[in-house]
Protein backbone atom coordinates (compact mmCIF):
# COMPACT_ATOMS: atom_id res chain seq x y z
CA UNK A 1 0.00 0.00 0.00
CA UNK A 2 1.11 3.18 -0.57
CA UNK A 3 2.84 5.49 2.15
CA UNK A 4 0.19 8.31 1.46
CA UNK A 5 -2.69 5.95 1.54
CA UNK A 6 -0.78 4.62 4.65
CA UNK A 7 -0.54 7.92 6.24
CA UNK A 8 -4.01 9.07 5.53
CA UNK A 9 -6.12 5.39 7.27
CA UNK A 10 -3.63 5.87 10.15
CA UNK A 11 -5.34 9.61 10.55
CA UNK A 12 -7.91 8.35 12.61
CA UNK A 13 -6.32 5.99 14.75
CA UNK A 14 -3.56 8.71 15.61
CA UNK A 15 -6.45 11.08 16.95
CA UNK A 16 -7.67 8.39 18.92
CA UNK A 17 -4.35 8.17 20.30
CA UNK A 18 -4.21 11.93 20.91
CA UNK A 19 -7.42 11.94 22.93
CA UNK A 20 -6.14 9.34 24.62
CA UNK A 21 -3.02 11.57 25.93
CA UNK A 22 -5.45 14.55 26.46
CA UNK A 23 -7.93 12.19 28.25
CA UNK A 24 -8.41 14.26 31.17
CA UNK A 25 -8.39 18.20 29.48
CA UNK A 26 -10.86 16.45 26.97
CA UNK A 27 -13.73 15.68 29.99
CA UNK A 28 -12.84 18.66 31.65
CA UNK A 29 -13.80 20.90 28.52
CA UNK A 30 -16.89 18.74 27.49
CA UNK A 31 -18.92 18.85 30.59
CA UNK A 32 -18.73 22.82 30.44
CA UNK A 33 -19.58 22.36 26.75
CA UNK A 34 -22.31 20.28 27.46
CA UNK A 35 -23.77 22.83 29.76
CA UNK A 36 -22.91 26.02 27.62
CA UNK A 37 -24.19 24.78 24.56
CA UNK A 38 -27.86 23.40 25.17
CA UNK A 39 -28.65 21.92 21.28
CA UNK A 40 -25.85 19.51 21.81
CA UNK A 41 -26.59 18.26 25.36
CA UNK A 42 -30.26 17.96 23.97
CA UNK A 43 -29.40 16.37 20.69
CA UNK A 44 -27.57 14.12 22.98
CA UNK A 45 -29.60 13.07 25.92
CA UNK A 46 -31.50 10.11 24.00
CA UNK A 47 -28.02 8.28 23.07
CA UNK A 48 -26.46 8.24 26.81
CA UNK A 49 -27.83 4.65 26.97
CA UNK A 50 -26.26 3.17 24.16
CA UNK A 51 -23.13 5.49 24.48
CA UNK A 52 -22.70 3.88 28.51
CA UNK A 53 -22.99 0.55 26.37
CA UNK A 54 -20.62 0.97 23.47
CA UNK A 55 -18.30 2.68 26.74
CA UNK A 56 -18.48 -0.37 28.43
CA UNK A 57 -17.71 -2.77 25.55
CA UNK A 58 -14.27 -0.85 25.23
CA UNK A 59 -13.19 -0.76 28.78
CA UNK A 60 -13.47 -4.45 28.29
CA UNK A 61 -11.45 -4.57 25.43
CA UNK A 62 -8.72 -2.67 27.81
CA UNK A 63 -8.60 -4.37 30.74
CA UNK A 64 -6.20 -7.83 30.92
CA UNK A 65 -8.57 -10.95 32.20
CA UNK A 66 -5.72 -12.99 33.45
CA UNK A 67 -5.09 -9.91 35.92
CA UNK A 68 -8.67 -9.72 36.40
CA UNK A 69 -8.83 -13.49 37.31
CA UNK A 70 -6.04 -12.78 39.65
CA UNK A 71 -7.98 -10.17 42.05
CA UNK A 72 -10.72 -12.72 41.77
CA UNK A 73 -8.48 -15.11 43.61
CA UNK A 74 -8.16 -12.71 46.24
CA UNK A 75 -11.78 -13.19 47.04
CA UNK A 76 -11.05 -11.59 50.55
CA UNK A 77 -9.74 -8.16 49.36
CA UNK A 78 -12.59 -7.91 46.98
CA UNK A 79 -15.51 -8.67 49.32
CA UNK A 80 -13.87 -5.91 51.81
CA UNK A 81 -13.75 -3.37 48.56
CA UNK A 82 -17.33 -4.46 47.38
CA UNK A 83 -19.08 -4.13 51.36
CA UNK A 84 -17.04 -0.66 51.61
CA UNK A 85 -18.59 1.01 48.59
CA UNK A 86 -22.21 -0.41 48.53
CA UNK A 87 -22.57 -0.37 52.48
CA UNK A 88 -20.20 1.18 54.31
CA UNK A 89 -19.97 4.57 51.99
CA UNK A 90 -23.64 5.05 52.68
CA UNK A 91 -23.64 4.75 55.91
CA UNK A 92 -20.75 7.19 56.31
CA UNK A 93 -22.68 9.42 53.85
CA UNK A 94 -26.02 8.99 56.36
CA UNK A 95 -23.89 9.68 59.49
CA UNK A 96 -22.28 12.95 58.12
CA UNK A 97 -25.36 14.42 56.50
CA UNK A 98 -26.92 14.16 59.77
CA UNK A 99 -24.52 15.12 61.84
CA UNK A 100 -24.51 18.33 59.75
CA UNK A 101 -28.02 19.02 59.26
CA UNK A 102 -27.96 18.32 55.83
CA UNK A 103 -31.64 16.33 55.74
CA UNK A 104 -33.34 17.71 52.88
CA UNK A 105 -33.44 16.53 48.89
CA UNK A 106 -29.64 17.25 48.61
CA UNK A 107 -29.03 15.28 51.42
CA UNK A 108 -30.74 12.48 50.69
CA UNK A 109 -29.33 12.90 46.88
CA UNK A 110 -26.04 12.53 48.55
CA UNK A 111 -27.15 9.18 50.46
CA UNK A 112 -28.26 7.69 47.29
CA UNK A 113 -25.19 8.59 45.54
CA UNK A 114 -23.04 6.44 47.79
CA UNK A 115 -25.56 3.60 47.62
CA UNK A 116 -24.34 3.76 43.84
CA UNK A 117 -22.31 1.30 42.19
CA UNK A 118 -18.71 2.30 40.83
CA UNK A 119 -19.01 4.01 37.21
CA UNK A 120 -18.53 2.54 33.76
CA UNK A 121 -15.83 4.82 33.10
CA UNK A 122 -13.77 3.84 36.14
CA UNK A 123 -11.38 1.67 34.44
CA UNK A 124 -10.84 4.27 32.17
CA UNK A 125 -10.37 6.54 34.59
CA UNK A 126 -8.13 4.66 36.31
CA UNK A 127 -5.51 4.45 33.39
CA UNK A 128 -5.93 8.15 32.90
CA UNK A 129 -4.53 9.00 36.24
CA UNK A 130 -2.17 6.47 36.47
CA UNK A 131 -4.06 3.97 38.54
CA UNK A 132 -5.03 0.17 39.23
CA UNK A 133 -7.54 -0.87 36.22
CA UNK A 134 -8.17 -4.13 36.54
CA UNK A 135 -9.41 -2.92 39.92
CA UNK A 136 -11.68 -0.89 39.11
CA UNK A 137 -13.33 -3.08 36.41
CA UNK A 138 -13.70 -5.88 38.74
CA UNK A 139 -15.37 -2.92 41.40
CA UNK A 140 -17.51 -1.81 38.59
CA UNK A 141 -18.98 -4.65 37.31
CA UNK A 142 -19.31 -6.47 40.41
CA UNK A 143 -20.50 -3.49 42.15
CA UNK A 144 -23.01 -2.82 39.35
CA UNK A 145 -24.04 -6.86 39.24
CA UNK A 146 -25.12 -6.01 43.46
CA UNK A 147 -26.51 -3.07 43.59
CA UNK A 148 -30.11 -3.91 42.85
CA UNK A 149 -29.71 -5.58 45.61
CA UNK A 150 -28.54 -3.45 47.95
CA UNK A 151 -29.59 0.09 47.16
CA UNK A 152 -33.24 0.18 47.33
CA UNK A 153 -33.40 -1.84 50.82
CA UNK A 154 -30.68 0.81 52.18
CA UNK A 155 -32.22 3.81 50.91
CA UNK A 156 -36.13 2.43 52.33
CA UNK A 157 -34.08 2.31 55.67
CA UNK A 158 -32.15 4.95 55.75
CA UNK A 159 -34.37 7.90 54.05
CA UNK A 160 -37.96 5.78 53.51
CA UNK A 161 -37.84 6.82 49.93
CA UNK A 162 -38.95 4.48 47.87
CA UNK A 163 -36.70 4.42 44.90
CA UNK A 164 -38.99 2.95 42.64
CA UNK A 165 -36.37 0.61 41.63
CA UNK A 166 -37.09 -3.29 40.79
CA UNK A 167 -34.45 -6.04 40.79
CA UNK A 168 -35.98 -7.19 37.56
CA UNK A 169 -36.11 -3.66 36.05
CA UNK A 170 -32.69 -3.16 37.27
CA UNK A 171 -31.17 -6.62 36.21
CA UNK A 172 -32.97 -6.31 32.64
CA UNK A 173 -31.42 -3.05 32.57
CA UNK A 174 -27.72 -3.94 33.65
CA UNK A 175 -27.99 -6.90 30.84
CA UNK A 176 -27.97 -4.56 28.48
CA UNK A 177 -24.91 -1.99 29.88
CA UNK A 178 -23.24 -4.74 31.30
CA UNK A 179 -23.81 -8.70 29.78
CA UNK A 180 -24.27 -7.55 26.41
CA UNK A 181 -20.93 -5.42 25.99
CA UNK A 182 -19.34 -8.50 28.12
CA UNK A 183 -20.04 -11.06 25.36
CA UNK A 184 -19.77 -8.72 22.40
CA UNK A 185 -15.86 -8.05 24.07
CA UNK A 186 -14.76 -11.36 24.52
CA UNK A 187 -15.77 -12.19 20.86
CA UNK A 188 -14.22 -9.17 19.63
CA UNK A 189 -10.84 -10.54 21.79
CA UNK A 190 -11.46 -13.90 20.49
CA UNK A 191 -11.23 -12.67 16.80
CA UNK A 192 -8.72 -9.96 17.13
CA UNK A 193 -6.14 -11.30 19.16
CA UNK A 194 -4.54 -10.13 22.36
CA UNK A 195 -1.36 -9.12 20.16
CA UNK A 196 -3.35 -6.88 17.26
CA UNK A 197 -5.51 -5.33 20.65
CA UNK A 198 -2.27 -4.71 22.16
CA UNK A 199 -1.40 -2.60 19.30
CA UNK A 200 -4.69 -0.62 19.10
CA UNK A 201 -4.38 0.28 23.08
CA UNK A 202 -3.72 3.67 22.54
CA UNK A 203 -6.50 4.56 19.89
CA UNK A 204 -9.41 2.50 21.91
CA UNK A 205 -8.53 4.40 24.87
CA UNK A 206 -8.97 7.49 22.72
CA UNK A 207 -12.15 5.91 22.17
CA UNK A 208 -13.36 5.71 25.58
CA UNK A 209 -12.73 9.24 26.08
CA UNK A 210 -14.32 10.14 23.53
CA UNK A 211 -17.54 8.37 24.61
CA UNK A 212 -17.39 9.51 27.79
CA UNK A 213 -17.52 13.14 26.81
CA UNK A 214 -20.81 12.16 24.28
CA UNK A 215 -22.26 11.36 27.77
CA UNK A 216 -21.35 14.31 29.55
CA UNK A 217 -23.15 16.28 26.75
CA UNK A 218 -26.36 14.16 26.76
CA UNK A 219 -26.42 14.42 30.83
CA UNK A 220 -26.23 18.56 30.78
CA UNK A 221 -29.58 19.07 28.94
CA UNK A 222 -31.26 21.47 30.88
CA UNK A 223 -28.92 22.64 33.58
CA UNK A 224 -28.24 25.76 31.92
CA UNK A 225 -31.65 26.90 32.09
CA UNK A 226 -31.52 25.56 35.73
CA UNK A 227 -28.45 27.84 36.71
CA UNK A 228 -30.15 30.87 35.43
CA UNK A 229 -33.25 30.47 37.51
CA UNK A 230 -32.03 29.21 40.59
CA UNK A 231 -28.37 29.91 40.85
CA UNK A 232 -27.98 29.38 44.40
CA UNK A 233 -29.62 25.40 44.17
CA UNK A 234 -27.47 24.37 41.24
CA UNK A 235 -24.70 26.01 42.79
CA UNK A 236 -25.26 24.71 46.24
CA UNK A 237 -25.63 21.52 44.45
CA UNK A 238 -22.20 21.34 42.57
CA UNK A 239 -20.05 22.19 45.63
CA UNK A 240 -21.97 19.43 47.75
CA UNK A 241 -21.37 17.18 44.94
CA UNK A 242 -17.50 17.64 44.80
CA UNK A 243 -17.38 17.54 48.86
CA UNK A 244 -19.14 13.94 48.31
CA UNK A 245 -17.08 12.89 45.54
CA UNK A 246 -13.63 13.89 47.38
CA UNK A 247 -14.82 13.12 50.97
CA UNK A 248 -15.24 9.35 50.03
CA UNK A 249 -12.21 9.14 47.69
CA UNK A 250 -10.21 10.19 50.72
CA UNK A 251 -12.11 8.46 52.82
CA UNK A 252 -12.08 5.37 51.17
CA UNK A 253 -7.96 5.96 50.37
CA UNK A 254 -7.57 6.12 54.38
CA UNK A 255 -9.24 2.72 55.12
CA UNK A 256 -7.97 0.45 52.33
CA UNK A 257 -4.21 2.12 52.69
CA UNK A 258 -2.93 -0.75 54.51
CA UNK A 259 -3.45 -2.35 51.18
CA UNK A 260 -1.22 -0.88 49.16
CA UNK A 261 -0.88 3.00 48.02
CA UNK A 262 -1.62 2.15 44.57
CA UNK A 263 -4.50 0.36 45.38
CA UNK A 264 -5.92 2.24 48.01
CA UNK A 265 -6.10 5.40 45.79
CA UNK A 266 -7.61 3.28 43.02
CA UNK A 267 -10.42 2.45 45.63
CA UNK A 268 -10.84 6.13 46.74
CA UNK A 269 -11.35 6.67 42.77
CA UNK A 270 -13.80 4.17 42.82
CA UNK A 271 -15.58 5.33 45.63
CA UNK A 272 -15.94 8.89 44.80
CA UNK A 273 -17.27 8.36 40.58
CA UNK A 274 -20.92 6.49 41.30
CA UNK A 275 -22.58 5.33 37.90
CA UNK A 276 -25.71 7.94 38.20
CA UNK A 277 -26.64 7.26 34.65
CA UNK A 278 -28.19 4.07 35.90
CA UNK A 279 -30.14 5.59 38.45
CA UNK A 280 -31.23 8.29 35.65
CA UNK A 281 -32.43 5.79 33.66
CA UNK A 282 -34.42 4.39 36.33
CA UNK A 283 -35.50 6.65 38.64
CA UNK A 284 -39.58 7.65 37.99
CA UNK A 285 -40.92 10.63 36.97
CA UNK A 286 -42.88 11.42 40.12
CA UNK A 287 -38.79 11.05 42.28
CA UNK A 288 -37.75 14.59 43.90
CA UNK A 289 -36.69 17.12 41.12
CA UNK A 290 -33.74 18.26 43.35
CA UNK A 291 -32.63 14.81 43.93
CA UNK A 292 -32.10 13.93 40.42
CA UNK A 293 -30.67 17.76 40.07
CA UNK A 294 -28.19 16.72 42.39
CA UNK A 295 -27.72 13.11 40.37
CA UNK A 296 -27.11 15.04 37.17
CA UNK A 297 -24.56 17.35 38.89
CA UNK A 298 -22.35 14.54 40.60
CA UNK A 299 -21.27 14.54 36.97
CA UNK A 300 -18.95 17.41 37.43
CA UNK A 301 -16.71 16.22 39.98
CA UNK A 302 -16.98 12.91 38.01
CA UNK A 303 -15.50 14.53 34.47
CA UNK A 304 -12.87 17.23 36.58
CA UNK A 305 -11.42 14.74 39.12
CA UNK A 306 -9.22 12.90 36.22
CA UNK A 307 -8.29 16.22 35.07
CA UNK A 308 -7.76 18.18 38.95
CA UNK A 309 -6.19 14.93 41.17
CA UNK A 310 -3.67 13.79 38.24
CA UNK A 311 -1.15 15.65 39.77
CA UNK A 312 -2.02 14.98 43.19
CA UNK A 313 -1.94 11.03 42.14
CA UNK A 314 1.63 11.35 40.38
CA UNK A 315 3.19 13.11 43.74
CA UNK A 316 1.71 9.90 45.46
CA UNK A 317 2.98 7.62 43.36
CA UNK A 318 6.47 9.43 43.32
CA UNK A 319 6.87 9.24 47.09
CA UNK A 320 5.40 5.99 47.19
Amino acid sequence: MPGGVTAILSLPIRALEWSARQGGVLLAVSIFAGLFIPPLAAALREAVTPIVALLMTLVLLRVDPVQVLAYLRRPLLVAALLAWLLLGCPLLAFAVTQAVGLDGPMGAGLVIVATGCAATSSPAFARLVGLDGEVALVASLLSTLLVPFTAPPLALGLLGIDLSITVAGLMARLALVVGLPLVVSLAIRQMAGPARLARWGGAVDGAVVLLVVLYGFGVMDGVLALLLAEPGLVLGGVALAFAGCLGLNLATALVFRPAGRRLSLSAGLLSGNRNMALYLAVMPASTEPRILLFFVLCQFPLFLSPFLLKPVYARLARRG
